[in-house]
């Protein structure tokens, strides 16, 4: 029997990592393996290079990025610190063992399997040892995580409260910003405590548009990637999934926050009390692994008309509490002003070096506070247009 059709034998036994093989890599494999005629099989051999090639054109680096995101029975165990069967842990190491083995197939292997001498399309690979690389990751899982959450820092919900990755996610680091620091900083020394296992409180961010609030939530997530914290975003509209997407995150041993982004709330919204219940500490609503991050331009974030104040309820006042204390439910408010003119062009000035843009500091200055009287606020954010304006 040759190599190629020993290692496709010992990939049908799988049972651990079985999941794997709903990957079309291992369907073209198997179309390669089972077809007969020279000219088909070159044929089906292309089609799996092909495959390839819309993930990289590593073989290596694909089959181990699979390997390690297989949320398989074994890794669950493991994160839950469960008994393990000998029987299973005899089975993860033949499977990773013959994993590895595929993970080093080469184009020459399959010319020596077709008997063909001609061109044939190649691709990068070499040898590895993935069980050993498996338990080494194992060893620090709350760092890594199991499934979609190993590879991948940003997700999103879907409208059935599926946690999905972010297909282009934001790569903002902590260093890119400008002023804010000792909001910002606020934000990392809770986030680690979090990541360390410590008291750490939910965050509400509220201020002036365009300062920076979002990309603040975003970029700690990044910073803390390699920690073990993964970020998951969830739109107003979709807080009533919250218990689903608790429960998705919560038997996983990574640090997840819950970001939701420009926060505010109308009378009566079903969202609101979903939104309470978990910042109160809901069995029902909240993860032990996770905590909650908002943004909202509103201090105060439900809407209230005077209309509403003065409204048919009896208990009037314990309504208006009730609704403007949900911000005092977050254990940390920070606050993002709008920049003065000193630190607005202090970002401006910065952005200027960064980018290489060589005018008269006088003259950017005038054309700055020019751009931004225009349109009628100074930010962070009109900074940045405004250079991008330059470039």
């Amino acid at each position: 029997m040759s190599k190629i059709k020993e290692l496709y034998t010992r990939l049908a036994t799988f049972s651990v990592f079985n999941g794997i093989f709903m990957k079309t890599i291992f369907k073209k494999f198997r179309e390669y393996v089972k077809e007969n005629k020279g000219d088909e099989k070159i044929k089906k051999y292309g089609e799996f290079v092909n495959n390839l090639y819309t993930h990289g054109a590593d073989l290596t680096a694909y089959i181990r990025r699979i390997a390690f995101e297989d949320a398989n029975v074994y890794v669950k165990a493991v994160s839950a610190k469960k008994m393990i069967n000998d029987n299973i842990k005899v089975s993860v190491k033949y499977e990773l063992d013959t994993l590895s083995e595929f993970a080093s197939l080469t184009k020459e292997d399959f010319a020596l399997d077709m008997e063909y001498g001609e061109y044939l399309p190649s691709f990068d690979s070499h040898k590895v040892d993935l069980y050993s690389e498996y338990q080494t990751r194992l060893e620090s899982i709350e760092k890594y995580g199991y499934g979609i959450f190993t590879a991948n820092c940003m997700f999103s919900v879907t409208d059935t409260g599926s946690v999905v990755p972010v297909a282009t996610a934001d790569e903002t680091s902590v260093d890119d910003f400008i002023g804010y620091k000792e909001e910002r900083q606020r934000v990392i020394d809770n986030t680690l405590s979090f990541i360390e296992g410590r008291s750490a409180s939910n965050i509400l961010l509220y201020g002036d548009a365009g300062t920076g609030k979002s990309s603040t939530v975003k970029a700690v997530a990044n910073h803390f990637f390699d920690e073990g914290l993964r970020l998951v975003e969830i739109r107003k509209n979709q807080l009533l999934l919250l218990p689903k997407v608790m429960a998705e995150i919560s038997k996983n041993p990574l640090k997840f926050i819950i970001f939701i982004d420009d926060l505010s709330f109308n009378q009566n919204d079903d969202n609101f009390s979903m939104l309470k219940a978990t910042l109160e500490g809901s069995a029902s609503a909240k993860a032990k692994n996770a905590v909650i991050y908002a943004t909202s331009n509103r201090r105060h974030i439900v809407k209230e008309s005077f209309g509403e104040r003065e409204g048919g309820d009896i208990h009037r006042n314990d309504t208006v509490q009730e609704t403007l204390s949900l911000s005092e439910r977050f254990g940390l408010t920070i606050r993002f002003a709008k920049p003065d003119k000193k630190l607005y062009l202090e970002i401006v000035h910065e952005l200027a070096a960064r980018h290489g843009v060589t005018m008269e500091q006088s003259e950017l200055d005038i054309k700055a506070e020019a751009f931004a009287l225009n349109r009628g606020y100074r930010s962070a954010r009109c900074a940045e247009q405004f250079i991008n304006t330059l470039l």
